[in-house]
C-alpha cells in the first residue's frame, strides 16, 4: 500500500523564530489551529522538542498520540503518530518555516500517511478532508499575524 502524500504552503509576514516558537508552545495551540478541540504534551513536557510525545484530538473527535522525531528551531518540526485512529496505519508530518525576506517566512505543512483496509478505499476523499482542513489551519494561523 503506498503512502499518501501532501503539502499546502503559505506566507506569513513575520519572520521565521517568532512563527515556530508560536506553533510550538502548546498554549497557543487551540488559539490558532482550529482543526483541534485538544492539545497538549504528554509525560509531563514542558516544552516541544525531539522525542516528546503530544495529544491531539480533531473537532471530529479522533484523538492522536504523535512523537516528535525532528525539531530544529526555528526552520522545521517533525511529527509521527505512535497511537491513532484505526484507519492510520501510519501518519508521519513535517512543518518548515522558511524566512525568504528578512520577515517574510513561508510555512509548509507536509503530511504523509498509509491507510488500512477498508479506509485505504476513501483515500482520495480522506486526503482531500485532510488536505481541506491543512489549508484552513494555514489561514488562521496567518490571521494570528495579520
Amino acid at each position: 500500500m503506498n503512502s499518501i502524500k501532501f503539502s499546502e504552503s503559505i506566507e506569513i509576514a513575520t519572520n521565521s523564530a517568532l512563527i515556530f516558537d508560536y506553533t510550538q508552545d502548546y498554549k497557543n495551540r487551540l488559539k490558532w489551529d482550529t482543526f483541534l478541540s485538544e492539545a497538549y504534551l504528554l509525560d509531563n513536557a514542558t516544552q516541544a522538542d525531539k522525542g516528546v510525545k503530544a495529544w491531539c484530538v480533531s473537532r471530529n473527535g479522533l484523538g492522536m498520540e504523535t512523537q516528535y522525531v525532528s525539531f530544529n528551531r526555528p526552520k522545521v518540526t517533525a511529527i509521527k503518530m505512535t497511537k491513532g485512529p484505526y484507519m492510520f496505519k501510519e501518519f508521519a508530518a513535517s512543518w518548515t518555516f522558511k524566512e525568504e525576506t528578512i520577515g517574510i517566512t513561508n510555512v509548509t505543512f507536509l503530511y504523509s500517511f498509509k491507510l488500512r483496509f477498508p479506509f485505504n478505499l476513501a483515500g482520495i476523499l480522506i486526503k482531500w478532508t485532510l488536505q481541506r482542513n491543512v489549508k484552513q489551519r494555514l489561514a488562521d494561523l496567518k490571521s494570528e499575524f495579520c
